[in-house]
């Protein structure tokens, strides 16, 4: 059963993560990034955020968020992933 605060910080990081274009994304992807923050709650977690070709290079990219409450417990965190379609 997925936490809802790590479900709320996620889909709010998604959220953001979706406002670069595909355009801009497709010059870095792949790339990602790993960093902490608070959620909702106001626990201290981890953000991973990814930009992955979904499928074969220069087409759609995969946006996905892991949140999660330090390495060790990455495997109790949230994610969440949207396609970002290629125009």
């Amino acid at each position: 059963m997925s936490d809802p605060d790590l479900v709320a910080f996620a889909e709010d990081e998604l959220t953001r993560a979706l406002t670069l274009s595909w355009r801009d994304l497709s010059k870095i992807t792949p790339w990602g990034d790993t960093f902490e923050g608070l959620s909702p709650a106001g626990r201290e977690v981890q953000v991973e955020r990814n930009y992955l070709w979904a499928a074969d290079e220069g087409g759609d990219i995969l946006c996905e968020v892991a949140v999660f409450g330090g390495p060790s417990r990455y495997d109790q965190g949230a994610r969440v992933s949207r396609l970002i379609k290629k125009p």
